[in-house]
């Protein structure tokens, strides 16, 4: 490989070729734009500028051997053909199903939810790695690809009907959430909840936020041969796609007690490999029966028949793994200014990456995590010690607190001292950060639980101090801002079929929320729910 005269477009792409990875993937991975990296099969005798060469070279420096050797052989393989001989994501092959195998040898997380596999699907030792081995070979990646998009071509309407149709009608008390804004916009959710659980103005501070951590005891999940198949193909895939896959501690919810300004409840400890292979199985499964026209009811589903039957098995929160997180609406005030108009709380909110594992494409409140420990299991039960971390994760750029990166090795990630700028400019004032929050419910999707939340940032100076400094992490491909006093263009959004279920789901109620604490800055009409 001789790259001694610098990157060409046609060595750029030989680079993406052997990363497996696609025009947004290899775009996310530089940290550059997406139009940038489409642009170099058509120029492939093009020099890239001395910044994009020290991108490629770190890059190239920071991969795998393995990537290595197929960087070099492409390179080789293509020196007297065109260009565009170089495939953008080729189909695995037996060198990935090779790379596969290493990474199921030496990676610890793949490794750990393939032993799981073997002791839940009561199969010998070794037998999910042959079964994965098996699978990988018979992938191909553009295919996978093909169904993500046809995926995204499923909108959040179509969900909430289709589970509306799979668990009827209301069950006592508890429905699927649904909104009309302004008396215009009609929504209806995929999010089971109730009355109780709604408007709750609880101040996610610790005399309020008090979910309790329990010994739970070892689950013991069984998997039937449908549901171990479709285990070992979630693994295969994700080796396929080169997805992070990391054996975090979960948060599994055992309990749950809501009431107006306070949160109460239990909570045990679980590992992300259980839930990435078996729960978090069930979106795909429907959003697949749904793009291919096909019937989405009991006897069409095996795994929501064997997993999430009925709603009683949604509510028997401790009868099964119920994982999930909380989701804000964030709401940062802005001075009057002689551009844009009246002082008002610009909102936010993202589009998430396709690499993400939930609500992939979709609209959501940012920030958006799963509820799990970091070093302080008691501690970081609260529901505002997710937010608060994730707010620095996903807003302020706090990569050290990402889990999906490595081990965790700081005793304590959100010591003041290593605080971001502007959060530690947040937590220096009393009244400078509020959070709440404003509604529960389980996400019949997933089976999830959902706590939405609303956060409110009052001081206007943080805007101007900070708000260029408001960047979505990896896990969105892109920020939109609103003005709380738009409330034409806010009737748009809540009306977009793109958003996910738990996304509009906190929007609405962050909004509802908003409109009574809000003041003068806040523009917006009646936000009424119903329970269905």
């Amino acid at each position: 490989m001789d790259l001694a005269t610098g990157w060409t477009g046609h060595a750029a792409c030989a680079l993406q070729a052997a990363l497996r990875m696609s025009n947004e993937g290899f775009a996310e991975h530089l940290g550059i734009a997406v139009r940038t990296v489409s642009g170099w099969p058509k120029k492939p005798t093009l020099r890239p500028k001395s910044e994009m060469q020290q991108l490629l070279d770190t890059a190239l420096e920071q991969a795998s051997a393995s990537v290595k050797a197929r960087f070099a052989k492409l390179l080789d393989d293509s020196a007297d053909g065109p260009t565009d001989a170089i495939p953008a994501d080729p189909p695995v092959d037996a060198q990935a199903a090779a790379d596969a195998e290493l990474r199921m040898t030496e990676d610890p997380n793949i490794g750990a939810a393939l032993d799981w596999l073997d002791e839940h699907a009561g199969w010998e030792p070794g037998a999910s790695r042959r079964e994965v081995s098996s699978r990988l070979a018979r992938l191909d990646v553009r295919e996978l690809q093909s169904r993500a998009n046809r995926r995204g071509r499923v909108s959040q309407r179509d969900v909430a009907q289709a589970l509306g149709e799979y668990y009827g009608a209301q069950v006592g008390s508890h429905g699927r959430y649904s909104a009309r804004y302004g008396g215009e916009v009609q929504t209806e959710t995929s999010v089971l909840t109730c009355a109780d659980w709604l408007d709750l103005a609880c101040p996610l501070i610790a005399s309020n936020d008090r979910l309790a951590v329990v010994s739970a005891g070892k689950a013991d999940t069984r998997l039937d041969p449908e549901a171990a198949g479709r285990a070992a193909q979630r693994l295969a895939e994700t080796l396929a796609m080169g997805t992070r896959l990391v054996d975090m501690p979960l948060y599994r919810l055992l309990g749950i007690e809501p009431s107006q300004g306070s949160i109460g409840g239990a909570v045990g400890v679980s590992r992300f490999v259980e839930y990435a292979v078996t729960m978090d199985l069930l979106e795909g499964e429907l959003i697949d029966a749904i793009a291919a026209d096909s019937p989405a009811s009991r006897g069409a589903l095996p795994l929501r028949d064997k997993y999430l039957p009925d709603i009683v098995s949604v509510v028997d929160v401790s009868g099964r793994l119920c994982a999930g997180g909380p989701l804000a609406l964030c709401a940062i005030a802005r001075p009057a200014s002689q551009f844009r108009g009246e002082a008002d709380y610009v909102l936010l909110v993202q589009e998430r990456s396709g690499h993400v594992l939930n609500a992939a494409r979709r609209l959501a409140v940012i920030p958006k995590g799963f509820h799990q420990p970091m070093t302080d299991l008691r501690a970081d039960a609260q529901v505002g010690a997710t937010l608060r971390r994730e707010m620095e994760e996903e807003l302020f750029g706090r990569d050290d607190i990402d889990n999906t990166f490595g081990d965790q090795r700081m005793a304590d990630p959100m010591h003041p001292s290593r605080l971001s700028e502007p959060m530690r400019w947040l937590f220096d004032g009393a009244d400078r950060l509020r959070m709440e929050c404003t509604g529960f419910g389980l996400n019949l999707l997933s089976g999830n639980f959902e706590f939405a939340s609303l956060i409110v940032i009052d001081d206007e100076e943080f805007w101007s101090r900070y708000g260029g400094q408001v960047e979505a992490n990896w896990e969105s491909a892109g920020l939109r801002q609103y003005s709380s006093l738009d409330k034409e263009l806010l009737a748009e959004l809540v009306g977009d079929v793109a958003w996910s279920n738990e996304g509009l789901f906190a929007l609405l109620q962050g909004l509802r929320r908003l409109r009574e604490i809000g003041g003068d800055r806040v523009g917006l009409p009646p936000i009424d729910w119903e329970v269905i």
